[in-house]
This record gives C-alpha cells, structure tokens and sequence, in this order.
C-alpha cells in the first residue's frame, strides 16, 4: 500500500480519537462511525457528554414561522438524549444538558422525562460535573444524590432532595441561578457540602417560605450572592478560607431598613477576604443604618462597587467614607458610576446642578484619616457610561487629591469620546497629590486608550 493511501488515524490511540470526538457535536461524534470498522461505536467510549436543544438536532426540534427567533423542543429530544445516554459503555464524568428552546410537553412530562434521565445517570455512575439549564419551568424534579458529584450548575429550574440525603461530600462548585428550592433543602445542601470552595446563587428563592442562608463552610473561598426579595437573611457564621465575596442586589424596595441591616451583617462578617464586589446601590443601602466606624476589613486588596451619581444624599457620601476607612491596606479600587442618560427635565436639570454642588463640596477637598489612601492604594479604576455626566469628574479629582502613591488613574467609558477634549481641560484643573499618577482614559467599545498626563 502506498504511504499516502496508510490510514494512520484509525491507529490511533482510543484516548486521542475520544479527543477528536469531544471536540464535535454529538451528531457528527456518531457518525463517525461509518469512517471505517476501527471507528464503529467508538463514540460510545465518551465520558462528556454536553448537549443543547438549539445546537443538538437530535429529534424534532424546530423553529416555528409564527414565533421569530424562538426555538421548540419536543419531546422526542430529550428522548433521544435518553438513548444516547443509555448507549455510552461506560460512566459519565461530565454531563451538560440545556434546553435553550421552549419546550412543546407539560411541566409535569417534563419533569418526568428529566428525572427519569438524572436516574439514567445515577446508574451511569461515575459522574463529577452536572449542569442543567432550562429556558422555562420544567415543573419540580428530585436531584440524585450522586456521590462523585464536584461541580454543580443548575439554571431556571426547581428542585428538591431527596428523602434521607446526605450530601455531596465532594462537590466543590455550586452556581445556582433562578433556581427555586425549599430553605430547608437548600440549607442541607451547604451543610452536607464540607468541601464547597465556590458558591454562585443568583436570584433564587424558597419553596413556601422566604429564604434564610447561614452560611458555615470550612473551605468556601469563592461567595457570590445576589439577594431579591424572596431572601429573607444572609449571613456568613464561619468561612474562615473565604478570599473573594461578590454581593449583588435584585430588590423593588431598596429602602428597606431590613435589608440594609442585611447587607451590613453579611459585609460585616467576611472580614478576611482579599477581594469585595458590592453592586446595586449597597452604599445606598448602607446609608439607612448606623455604621460601625471601628469595622475594619485588614486583608482586603481590592475592591469594586456601583453608585449612582444622581443621588444627593448626604449619607450615601458618609457611607463611602465609611467603606473607605475600613480597608487600611486596600491596594486597587475600581467604581463603577452609574447615571440616568435619558434627556433631562428642566427639574432634572436643577437636580443636575444640586449633585455637582454636592459632590464638589464633598469630594473635591482634602481629607485625613483614610489610611489606604495614605499608604496602599495605586491604582484606581472609574467606569461610566459616557464622559458627559459632569458630577462624575468630582470622584476623579477625589483620588487625584487624595491618594499619595497613585500609580494609575483609568477613566473608563462607553459613549461620550467627542466630550473627551472639555473633559480632560477640566480634569488638568485637579489638584494632584501623587508625583508618580498616571492618568489614562480607556474607551470600552474601541479599546482606544489616550493618556492625559503622566
């Protein structure tokens, strides 16, 4: 045989030809084994199996012309994802199943139909990554109790344990996103995870009752946490490996006294992480309640949060000066300011005037006693939506003043370039403390950098 006719990669090994199939979608990953009597049922050795509705045409799945962009399962998807499941020869390591589709049978098929294959699964053995999306409520189903279990993801859902669990004692990742969950189950799900070193609830609520999370794990590291009105307490009693903390908010009611004791506790209690993301008008928050001004947080290194320039209470400021003093060695800060870019009212106009007043008299002055910015911090990022809110150059000039070892100031923003010329002539009139600043502007949508003076 000549050397161009040798078939050398059906001499592969089996390890590297289930790398060639892992990297195609399970349609061409079967048929591939019409390529020769070598390749017969090899895709059957897989142990990932990743599988989406929109991508995976796997059955009667299709677009209706009636219904722009929307696509529809059936059931005879999901029914062939059970025989494909059933056909693999040995246990699944990673299992990933999302319908992106709106799904064409019942919540109460459906959730049959998914806890029949979970129980597939189960028998499966073997299997360390679960993940399931669905677009719309597939009705309640039972969550296995897989013992090999390390990353659980689950999105758009709910779900229940089942009777007499007890816990996956290897999971180490779980993100949960618009999950619903009974609090009891979800508070024996963390309780029975000793080994949990990340933790993603996003916008998730109880079964009956409002959500209550005492959070006690030994080797969490990672917590990101978005409180809605369905959570009625957060807090962290013992994590004592937790390194980065993210708090989100997704409230009607950001007045809420309650909720701001909430926040307060919950940032009041992760006081060893190096790294603190705080969104939604915390600050807002915090400015409801009395602060502890002797609260410190001695190992934080960086931290990023979201204001709102428009907003003129007095406290709101008190409450940053807060945040600030409580972080002696803070090293990088990043604000995120947000603002209404609507066209204005001539009220809107006069409120305008009244935040600058504000803010200038506030901001832009010298200030003691902020230890990070006396000794630690170098680098400070703001990010906008456009250069044309004028109050947002007050916070600039803030650290410019304040800030002795400022390394790099990065103005970030979206819309606005045109403006750039009167904004940095107004920015050239701050004062600036630090002889090493570095001031750039960077545009997010064309990664244009332009540096103003160094």
């Amino acid at each position: 045989m000549a050397e161009a006719e040798v078939d050398r990669i059906s001499f592969l090994p089996l390890d590297i030809k289930l790398e060639i199939l892992f990297i195609l979608d399970i349609k061409d990953a079967v048929r591939t084994s019409a390529l020769a009597r070598s390749w017969r049922h090899i895709w059957t050795h897989l142990s990932c199996l990743r599988l989406n509705s929109e991508q995976d045409p796997l059955g009667d799945t299709y677009n209706n012309p009636n219904f722009c962009n929307v696509h529809f399962v059936t059931p005879s998807w999901i029914q062939r994802v059970h025989r494909l499941v059933s056909s693999l020869r040995g246990p699944l390591s990673v299992f990933q199943l999302h319908f992106s589709g709106l799904c064409l049978f019942s919540p109460d098929e459906s959730c049959v139909l998914v806890e029949t294959l979970l129980d597939l699964l189960l028998q499966k053995g073997g299997l360390k990554t679960l993940d399931l999306l669905f677009r719309n409520d597939p009705g309640k189903f039972h969550l296995p109790w897989f013992h090999s279990l390390q990353v659980l993801r689950l999105s758009q859902c709910c779900v229940a344990l089942p009777t007499r669990f007890q816990g996956f004692h290897r999971l180490e990742t779980l993100s949960m996103k618009n999950v619903q969950i009974s609090s009891d189950d979800f508070n024996l799900l963390l309780r029975t995870s000793n080994n949990l070193t990340s933790l993603i609830i996003y916008d998730c609520g109880a079964l009956g009752n409002l959500l209550s999370v005492n959070l006690s794990l030994p080797l969490l590291s990672h917590l990101q946490f978005t409180i809605n009105e369905l959570v009625e307490n957060l807090s962290v009693v013992s994590s004592p490996c937790l390194e980065h903390a993210e708090i989100k908010l997704i409230r009607r009611d950001y007045s809420s006294q309650n909720l701001a004791r909430m926040i307060l506790q919950l940032v009041t209690n992760v006081v060893m992480v190096s790294s603190l993301k705080l969104d939604f008008d915390v600050l807002k928050c915090f400015s409801l309640v009395a602060l502890p001004f002797n609260f410190t947080i001695p190992r934080l290194r960086f931290l990023m949060f979201f204001l709102d320039v428009n907003i003129i209470d007095r406290n709101v400021y008190d409450a940053f000066f807060w945040l600030l003093r409580s972080m002696p060695f803070l090293e990088e800060l990043e604000v995120r300011l947000e603002s209404n870019d609507e066209s204005p009212t001539n009220d809107e106009y006069d409120q305008d005037d009244r935040v600058e007043i504000l803010m200038r008299e506030l901001l832009v002055q010298k200030y003691d006693g902020f230890a990070c910015l006396e000794r630690t911090v170098t680098s400070v990022t703001t990010n906008m939506l456009t250069l044309g809110v004028i109050p947002n150059i007050a916070w600039i000039q803030f650290f410019l003043l304040n800030a002795k070892h400022l390394k790099l100031l990065k103005i970030g923003y979206f819309f606005g370039g045109h403006l750039m010329s009167s904004f940095i002539e107004e920015l050239q009139k701050a004062e600036v403390t630090s002889s090493d600043a570095k001031v750039m502007f960077f545009n997010s949508h064309t990664h244009q950098i332009t540096n103003v003076y160094e």
